[in-house]
């Protein structure tokens, strides 16, 4: 089963950074994707950035150019880097797993990276909030 923890969570005014990490684990003996997610007040969860054991990546277009995923095994540890953050950015972020006998990137190709229900592992979350 994959343990998943997530920090780094915090309030930040617009056009600052943050990162989140997660540290992860029984993930690295099969094939895995690690994702984050968020959900805002009042919003669905929606898929933010995932990358998976073949090294592709894939993120939401309201992000792209400003946030990056990426994954350090030696450390068992996933991070997001945040930059230029807007208020629209505000919402409590999650780290997710799925684990499988492919990469999920070559199952369900980049958007399906970001769909909800490919993941079954599932972190508590750590709220970020952007606001001046």
């Amino acid at each position: 089963e994959v343990q998943l923890a997530e920090s780094g969570g915090g309030s930040v005014q617009p056009g600052g950074s943050l990162r989140l990490s997660c540290v992860a684990s029984g993930y690295t003996d099969m094939s895995y994707c690690l994702a984050w997610f968020r959900q805002g007040p009042g919003q669905e969860r929606e898929g933010v950035a995932a990358v998976d054991s073949d090294g592709t990546s894939s993120y939401a277009d309201s992000v792209k150019g400003r946030f990056t995923i990426s994954l350090d095994n030696a450390k068992n540890t996933l991070y997001l880097q945040m930059n230029d953050l807007r208020p629209e950015d505000t919402a409590k972020y999650y780290c997710a797993a799925d684990i499988g006998f492919a990469p999920l990137g070559r199952l369900v190709g980049l958007p399906g990276m970001l769909a909800a229900r490919e993941y079954a592992s599932w972190g508590q979350g750590t709220q970020v909030t952007v606001s001046s």
